[in-house]
């Protein structure tokens, strides 16, 4: 992939106004479906002058404006893990999204399948994540986890890590577009609708 230094100008000024409001850099490659490193190299202002880590910038805002095609994703998604719990035998309790960009999908993923809705919170003050306690208990319980992106699964780790924590079984994990070679994260298989890999 190729970026010009216009691009990457843009880029860096976004990552910066997002650095300004507040945000860490989690917060940010979040916001800007980058991997982390990809924002400390921007925010660092080694861009004018090194090559750029491998990543690839991943934008879905034309699905994320309207919710009627967030939920046409979340279809696909629903068929991807229907297809998926059919081969591991296994029944869903709850679907879990992780914040922020998780959430709109499993949100309509529960709807569809009939399950429960989790919300898994990613970062919180301590570096750690936590479950909502507004929403579903995960203890006891088969859980489906839902994100956007897959950049390095450190998140998607994190999570996993979580739930077994709080005595939940995950299943499956599935992501709108995977980053990485990753077919599985922990032991837990891994779908997505796309992969998007930088090519060396």
């Amino acid at each position: 992939m190729v970026i010009n230094m216009k691009s990457i100008e843009e880029l860096a000024e976004s990552a910066k106004q997002l650095k300004q409001k507040g945000m860490n850099d989690k917060d940010i490659a979040t916001e800007m479906h980058l991997s982390v490193n990809t924002i400390i190299w921007l925010l660092s202002g080694e861009s004018k002058i090194e090559k750029a880590p491998g990543d690839v910038k991943i934008g879905w805002r034309s699905i994320g404006v309207y919710s009627n095609r967030i939920y046409n994703i979340a279809e696909i998604m629903a068929d991807i893990i229907e297809e998926e719990t059919q081969r591991l035998e296994k029944e869903i309790d709850t679907i879990v999204g992780i914040t922020i960009n998780g959430i709109p999908y499993a949100t309509f993923l529960s709807d569809i399948l009939g399950t429960e809705l989790g919300i898994y919170r990613s970062i919180t003050t301590k570096g750690e994540g936590t479950f909502s306690s507004n929403y579903a208990d995960i203890s006891g319980k088969n859980v489906v986890l839902v994100d956007d992106v897959v950049s390095t699964g450190e998140t998607i780790s994190k999570a996993l890590s979580a739930v077994k924590k709080e005595k939940g079984n995950p299943i499956l994990v599935v992501v709108l577009t995977n980053k990485t070679v990753k077919d599985e994260i922990d032991g837990v298989p891994l779908r997505s609708l796309v992969r998007a890999r930088l090519l060396k």
